[in-house]
């Protein structure tokens, strides 16, 4: 029995719009990248490293497009009748005074919201990757005895796209400006909990006080404790 090859195809989120490459790319390049500034302080071998925030996750890979099946001679069929439908991806849409929004998947009937099931996604592979397409690059590699081109490859660049509320749920902040609780483990201390809540295991005695512990040791697996809010500019 041979199994169908589903293409990749582009779908824009908000109309529909398809977009399906002719060949599916031999690989895709992902890259994640994080912004780190350097805090330089005098007498000090190396800067202090301060995160500062993520950088969206991109996707980039190379489409192949060839009209040669309809002859190369005179009078053939540009390849540029396939590749610059894509190029609607980079242009404004109207109504939303931007790029669309749109998933990159294999195939398929529909996209997110329809019956369809996609097979990977930016962070678990599983679901389409949603993004917004960054840039397009077109290679010309073959034309035709009187210029025609018929060969080309997009080289294209697709940058994440999730809403406030997606990251904000899937990173699900576990802040110190918050009062919380803790299940006390076997083989914990104070100290330990502290460093965990607040990535300083030396103010454990705020954890004691909030709890009425007046012996630090004397906590029991099982146990729950209030890990309280952090004051503000208290170390």
């Amino acid at each position: 029995m041979t199994t169908k090859l589903e293409h990749g195809v582009f779908v824009v989120e908000r109309t529909g719009a398809r977009f399906p490459v002719q060949y599916n790319p031999t690989e895709l390049t992902l890259q994640k990248n994080l912004s780190i500034a350097e805090i330089g302080i005098p007498g000090l071998d190396s800067p202090v490293l301060q995160f500062s925030r993520g950088q969206s996750e991109t996707l980039t890979m190379d489409l192949f497009f060839d009209t040669t099946a309809a002859g190369t001679g005179a009078g053939a069929q540009a390849v540029t009748s396939l590749t610059d439908l894509f190029y609607q991806l980079v242009r404004i849409d109207k109504e939303k005074h931007a790029p669309p929004v749109c998933w990159f998947m294999w195939g398929g009937s529909g996209f997110p919201g329809s019956n369809y099931t996609m097979p990977w996604d930016s962070q678990n592979r599983t679901n389409g990757f949603k993004c917004i397409v960054e840039s397009i690059r077109q290679r010309f590699t073959f034309f035709s005895s009187d210029g025609v081109p018929l060969r080309a490859i997009l080289t294209v660049t697709l940058k994440e796209y999730r809403t406030l509320d997606e990251q904000i749920d899937q990173i699900d902040f576990r802040s110190a400006d918050r009062s919380s609780a803790h299940v006390v483990q076997e083989g914990e201390t104070l100290s330990r909990v502290a460093d965990e809540a607040y990535d300083r295991a030396a103010v454990w005695r705020e954890i004691a006080e909030a709890n009425g512990i007046d012996e630090p040791w004397a906590i029991e697996p099982g146990e729950i404790l209030e890990i309280p809010r952090r004051k503000a500019g208290v170390r």
